[in-house]
């Protein structure tokens, strides 16, 4: 009969022990890895039924099916004259609501980089710091879309107290044009 020995039992035992470590290391990465392509699974089909129920979602009744836009947010008119004639006035009624005094405004052409249907204006008014902050606000966030591509400011010649002096601005604006029918 084969006896073993103290130093043989400890040897043995450290062997099974380095075993059994191994396997529930190897039995723990695959439970991981498996736990991790189940995440993966599950975020895929959460992607996929957002983008079936974006595709399927309905558009409001101002949009047409190719636009992103509502159409109040493009300057209807049938000509670029006419439609810088109509963003010359909605700029002075926001100008008027806000107190301010439009010295003056001017239809400019389109850079060679604007796309068809680009709309551009040049507006020099009188108003103070806190009427700027409306006019701007109102530009920038109402209809139709404006957008402010220059900015200059600087001292009116006129002005009227120390608190809130008047600044003389100058705004290049650029708005779109849809061509009505």
């Amino acid at each position: 009969m084969v006896t073993i020995d103290r130093t043989e039992r400890i040897a043995v035992g450290a062997l099974i022990g380095l075993v059994a470590v191994c396997l529930s290391a190897a039995v723990l990465c695959y439970q991981a890895r498996l736990s991790a392509l189940d995440g993966w699974r599950d975020r895929n089909a959460r992607v996929a039924r957002l983008q079936a129920a974006s595709q399927a979602a309905p558009r409001s009744g101002d949009q047409t099916p190719g636009m992103v836009a509502p159409a109040t947010a493009f300057i209807d008119a049938p000509t670029s004259s006419l439609a810088g004639a109509q963003l010359q006035t909605y700029v002075a009624a926001i100008a008027d609501d806000a107190q301010a005094t439009l010295v003056s405004s001017a239809i400019t052409q389109p850079g060679r980089d604007d796309p068809p249907g680009t709309i551009r204006i040049d507006a020099s008014m009188d108003v103070s710091s806190k009427a700027l902050q409306a006019i701007l606000y109102r530009l920038e966030s109402g209809t139709p879309y404006v957008f402010v591509e220059a900015l200059t400011v600087r001292p009116s010649s006129a002005q009227r107290n120390a608190e809130d002096p008047l600044l003389r601005v100058t705004l290049g604006l650029r708005a779109l044009l849809r061509k009505a029918t």
